[in-house]
C-alpha cells in the first residue's frame, strides 16, 4: 500500500510541475479533454498530396472513422503521420507504425513475463526470482490504413496491423486486419464482446485481469440509431480452452461460432452504458461413453464510462459467465472453458467466472492524464479442489501518461498484482514500468 500511495503522490505532483499555461481551448468547460487530445493527434497528420482547405477538412473527416471507433484500445496506434490523399479527396492511404519500449522492475516476487499476470504470480516465491529488470520492444509494429468515402459503399476503412509481440515477445504476428464498410466489419478484430473505451488506459500490455479481452475472425454489424443508441451483433470463429485429459475426455473441433451481442445507450458528453452477451457452444468428446456432448457456453458484462468532468473519466465493468474464460485476460492463459466434473470419469462442464474494474482517469492536461484502476478476476468451480489450481487474482494500477508531443509519449507506471489459491495458499508481486512510445 505505502509503495501504491508513493505513486499516487507522483501522479499528483508531477503535472504539476511540467503543467503550463493552458490554452483557451483546454479551458473550455464544454469541451473534454480526451476529445481535444484526438483532434491534437488529428492535426498532427499531414498530406503527402494536396493542399489545404477543402482537402484538409475532407482528411480530418476520414480520420474520424479511424480514432472515433467503438473498439479503438489504447495501447493501438496513432494514424499515419503521413496520409496520401487522392485528388478529389475521398480516398486517404497511410502506411505508419510505432515504436514502443517498456522497461520494468519487479520486487518481493517476480512475475515471468512482460505483461503483469496475476494468474502467472509463482506460488510459492522462488527465493532467486524475487526481484528482476527487463524490458522489451514488444507491440512496436507497422499498419496500413486505407480511408475512404464512395457512393456507393459510404464510408470504409482497411486496416492492418502487426507488431513484434509473438513469439519469445520478438516474433512478427499479425495484431488486426480487417474491413469496415458502413456498419458493416468484417476480419481479423476485437471481439463485440470487449469494451474497450471503458477499459482504464494502462502502461502494461495485458491490462486489468478482469476485462474481456480477445480477437477473433468475425463478421460485425453495428448501427447507431435515435442519436443516443447503439446495437451490434456478430458472428466470431471459436478459439477453445478445454481442460481435456486425453483418456478420459477429449476436445473436439469447434464447429459452432461464437454469437455476442450489446445494446448501448450514450450521453452527450461521450458517456455510455452497454449490456453485452455472449452464447457459445463447447464441444467435448466422452471417451469413456464413446459419446460427443455439446455444452452451452455463456456470458453477460455491464460496462460503462461516466464523464461527471471535461477533465475525469470513471470507468466500470461487472461481467460473468459459464464457459466464457478464455475471453477473460486472467482465466485465458490455462483451459477453464470446460473442466472435469470431480469423480465422474468421461465428463466436462462449464465453470462460472467473474470479473470486475472500476478505475478513474483525470486530465491535468490535454496531454498529461493519469489513471488509477482495480481489477479482480474469480473462478467458481462446483467444487472446491483444495489444490494449487487458480481462485482469484488481484490487479491495482496507478500511471501517468505524458504526451511530449502528438507523436512522442511517455508513461510510468506501479503495478501491485495477488494470486490466491484453492488450498489457500498466495503470492504477490509489484512493479514498476516506463514507457516509450513513438508513433510515425
Amino acid at each position: 500500500m505505502k509503495h501504491l500511495l508513493l505513486i499516487l503522490s507522483i501522479c499528483v505532483v508531477f503535472p504539476l510541475v511540467v503543467k503550463a499555461e493552458e490554452t483557451p481551448e483546454e479551458t473550455d468547460e464544454k469541451s473534454m479533454m480526451g476529445d481535444i487530445r484526438i483532434e491534437k493527434m488529428k492535426d498532427n497528420t499531414h498530406i503527402v498530396f494536396g493542399g489545404e482547405g477543402e482537402k484538409r477538412d475532407s482528411l480530418e473527416k476520414l480520420l474520424n472513422l479511424f480514432y472515433y471507433d467503438q473498439f479503438r484500445h489504447f495501447q493501438d496506434p496513432r494514424a499515419p503521420y503521413f496520409m496520401f490523399l487522392s485528388k478529389n479527396a475521398d480516398l486517404a492511404l497511410g502506411v505508419g507504425g510505432q515504436v514502443k519500449v517498456r522497461g520494468y522492475f519487479d520486487w518481493n516476487g517476480a512475475i515471468p513475463e512482460v505483461g503483469f499476470v496475476p494468474y502467472a504470480i509463482p506460488i510459492p516465491k522462488n527465493p532467486a526470482d524475487m526481484k528482476a529488470l527487463s524490458a522489451s520492444a514488444s507491440g512496436t509494429g507497422l499498419f496500413f490504413t486505407l480511408l475512404g468515402n464512395n457512393h456507393l459503399l459510404g464510408n470504409f476503412m482497411a486496416y492492418f496491423q502487426a507488431d513484434f509481440s509473438g513469439y519469445n515477445h520478438r516474433g512478427f504476428r499479425i495484431k488486426k486486419a480487417y474491413v469496415t464498410i458502413k456498419d458493416w466489419t468484417a476480419g481479423y478484430a476485437t471481439t463485440t464482446f470487449e469494451d474497450t473505451q471503458a477499459e482504464p488506459s494502462t502502461v502494461d500490455g495485458s491490462g486489468p485481469n478482469g476485462i474481456n479481452s480477445k480477437k477473433s475472425v468475425l463478421v460485425r454489424y453495428l448501427h447507431n440509431f435515435k442519436k443516443h443508441w447503439s446495437v451490434a451483433g456478430s458472428v466470431e470463429f471459436p478459439q477453445e480452452s478445454i481442460s481435456a485429459d486425453g483418456e478420459h475426455t477429449e476436445a473436439c473441433s469447434p464447429y459452432v461460432p461464437d454469437l455476442v451481442a450489446f445494446l448501448q445507450y450514450k450521453w452527450s458528453n461521450g458517456s455510455h452504458l452497454r449490456l453485452s452477451g455472449l452464447l457459445r457452444t463447447l464441444t467435448y468428446r466422452d471417451l469413456v461413453a464413446r459419446r460427443n456432448h455439446n455444452i452451452t457456453g455463456w456470458g453477460l458484462q455491464l460496462s460503462t464510462v461516466v464523464n461527471p468532468l471535461p477533465t475525469m473519466n470513471l470507468f466500470g465493468i461487472l461481467s460473468t459467465g459459464q464457459g466464457h474464460a478464455s475471453y477473460t485476460t486472467d482465466l485465458g492463459n490455462g483451459d477453464f472453458d470446460l473442466i472435469p466434473v470431480p469423480d465422474q470419469e468421461g465428463k466436462l462442464y462449464a465453470p462460472w467466472a467473474a470479473g470486475i474494474v472500476v478505475g478513474m482517469q483525470y486530465y491535468f492536461k490535454s496531454n498529461i492524464f493519469s489513471n488509477i484502476a482495480f481489477s479482480e478476476q474469480t473462478y467458481y468451480p462446483r467444487v472446491n479442489p483444495h489444490d494449487s489450481s487458480y481462485k482469484y487474482g488481484l490487479y491495482a494500477v496507478a500511471n501517468i501518461f505524458w504526451d511530449i508531443t502528438p507523436r512522442f509519449e511517455v508513461g510510468f507506471e506501479y503495478l501491485h498484482g495477488k494470486r490466491k489459491n484453492f488450498n489457500n495458499e498466495s503470492g504477490s508481486a509489484n512493479r514498476i514500468m516506463a514507457m516509450l512510445n513513438v508513433s510515425f
